[in-house]
């Protein structure tokens, strides 16, 4: 063995000895938590199917985690669809520890993970049954249409799911358990990091609602199965004077699109105002995507009007994107502001409408032309009846219009 041979393998060992381990995930079912205000936590369970694999339950809802990466000792866990992301250093023991955040985001939440399936521990048995419906009031202004919701709730021994529907959306899939007369109830999607902790008794809650680390609100509430939220048709109406919208916005392509394009003439027009930050957003574009297909040979057209944060063109299309391929979306979305999502501004770009006060909002138009219904909000799947309702009643209603 010549020594130049000896000495260049030395070298590759000890270059391979230097170089830094890459630590990953283990399949295995996690318990993740993050940090909020009062030194709560808020909990969801993740399985990781492969190293590059995972995924986060809520309730009935399972998300699919595809974009996992890794960097030496750390793994950086990208949320579908939304522009979110954990990013953790994978300790010896399996142990997680590190941080949500977004892209220019201005915080930063602790995180931390390890294997265990338990999302809240049970000491005792429940004291209360906390299924059904519930009035519920989140602050203290009774007078604002917007404080007020309506939680629904199913609860099987300890564990209770559900959510609070509010006038312009759901909090979507909550998991959670009755602990004595405690109730905890939490929620992961990407975007939503909630807890809601209350005391029960057979006819009364009172808690506390945590986002994130950078929120918490007191919620109170009494059992009223038959207490119904406002009517979502009559919270945004057409201005005096109008029957009908105008948009001209632009597409991916730089191209301008119009209600009074030919793509739209002789059709049923379904306007979704929404974001591709919004969790709501993303259940109603779900279902306007199956719908488009199953009735692709309708005179029926879906578009959609995208109030996006981010501050370039470019970062607003490229949020839009990710949602289109996530979810299947083969209409138009069109850019109609960057920047902010706030609803006064929203407002501008449609001047025809008395308001914009959520995200999502749909706009039914006839073959003629006429605007024939504005639905605020949207009650998704996390809603059970609810959603099943809106849509029978949307499909009967698209329906009829066609036929006219």
């Amino acid at each position: 063995m010549s020594i130049r041979f000896y000495l260049g393998g030395v070298v590759l060992l000890a270059l391979a000895a230097c170089q830094p381990k890459v630590s990953r995930l283990q399949p295995d079912t996690y318990r993740g938590v993050f940090e909020a205000q009062d030194e709560k936590e808020i909990p969801f369970i993740f399985k990781v199917t492969s190293p590059s694999r995972l995924e986060v339950y809520n309730g009935n809802e399972v998300i699919s985690v595809d974009e996992v990466n890794y960097a030496n000792d750390s793994v950086t866990i990208n949320m579908p669809v939304f522009d979110s992301f954990i990013k953790a250093k994978v300790e010896e023991n399996g142990r997680l520890s590190g941080y949500y955040s977004k892209p220019g985001a201005n915080y930063k939440v602790p995180f931390h993970a390890e294997a265990g399936n338990e999302r809240f521990a049970v000491a005792v048995e429940p004291t209360v049954d906390i299924t059904g419906g519930w009035e519920v009031l989140f602050g203290n202004d009774s007078t604002d249409q917007n404080s007020w919701a309506k939680g629904v709730f199913e609860q099987e021994g300890s564990k209770v799911t559900g959510t609070f529907r509010t006038p312009t959306g759901d909090y979507r899939f909550l998991e959670g358990v009755m602990d004595g007369d405690q109730l905890k109830l939490s929620s992961f999607d990407g975007v939503h990091l909630f807890l809601f902790t209350a005391t029960v008794t057979d006819s009364t809650l009172n808690g506390q609602f945590y986002s994130k680390n950078t929120w918490k609100e007191a919620f109170a509430g009494s059992r009223n199965d038959v207490y119904e939220l406002p009517d979502p048709e009559s919270l945004t109406t057409l201005k005096p004077g109008f029957d009908s919208i105008s948009f001209s916005f632009p597409d991916e392509n730089g191209n301008t699109v119009s209600l009074a394009d030919d793509a739209f003439k002789n059709k049923v027009v379904v306007v979704q105002i929404m974001g591709s930050w919004c969790p709501n957003c993303l259940d109603e574009t779900r279902y306007f995507v199956d719908y488009a297909k199953a009735h692709k040979d309708q005179p029926i057209a879906f578009v959609g009007l995208a109030f996006e944060y981010a501050k370039t063109d470019s970062a607003c299309f490229a949020a839009i994107s990710r949602l289109k391929k996530s979810v299947g979306v083969d209409y138009p979305i069109l850019l109609a502001m960057n920047g902010s999502e706030d609803r006064k501004m929203a407002s501008e770009k449609i001047p025809e409408l008395s308001r914009i006060m959520s995200y999502p909002t749909s706009i039914v138009i006839d073959k003629e032309g006429k605007v024939r219904r504005i639905h605020t909000g949207f009650d998704g799947p996390a809603t059970g009846d609810k959603y099943i309702a809106y849509q029978n009643e949307f499909d009967h209603f698209i329906q009829r219009l066609i036929a006219e």
